[in-house]
């Protein structure tokens, strides 16, 4: 499926195409929520990276997130996920990580393509959901603390939803 988006002043506009273009996973991280998440969560798709077609890169921030001394985290106490965001509106855009070069992981926020609605939901590090944020959890939803195990491509295939990109 092609995704089309922008950020909100449309400096950046962006499109990829996704085999897994259902928004079924919020995440309640500190990272994610901070950064992109206005409802106490954030929400991203998959997508191949090579498929990614930018107008508007001149606008183009990235933000690494601070991890402090986690095994993840470079000599800098880094993330290596490049969270992307317009730097004239501050729209998050999509997040890279050069660990799995071949996938973009665009906002579903910065979608103007109309998504397909998720059969459940999967709401994840809820440890460190806000006391706060009430996630709005449905009786089909899976719900983790930390992170699950299946992947986005994983959920999409069992549920019959992988499309081909």
């Amino acid at each position: 499926m092609k995704l089309e988006g922008a950020c909100h002043c449309r400096a950046v506009t962006f499109s990829c195409r996704s085999a897994a273009p259902y928004p079924y996973q919020r995440c309640y991280c500190s990272i994610c929520r901070k950064t992109a998440g206005a409802g106490g969560y954030a929400i991203n798709i998959m997508a191949a990276a090579d498929s990614l077609r930018v107008t508007g890169k001149r606008h183009l921030k990235v933000y690494r997130a601070r991890l402090g001394d986690r095994a993840d985290a470079d000599a800098h106490g880094r993330s290596p996920g490049q969270r992307h965001f317009c730097g004239e509106c501050g729209s998050p855009l999509w997040l890279f990580d050069p660990r799995w070069p071949e996938l973009v992981h665009p906002f579903a926020s910065a979608i103007d393509t109309p998504l397909p609605v998720p059969p459940e939901r999967v709401h994840m590090m809820l440890d460190f959901a806000p006391a706060w944020c009430e996630p709005d959890l449905r009786p089909q939803d899976a719900r983790f603390g930390g992170y699950p195990e299946e992947s986005i491509e994983e959920w999409h295939r069992r549920h019959g939803l992988w499309q081909r990109s």
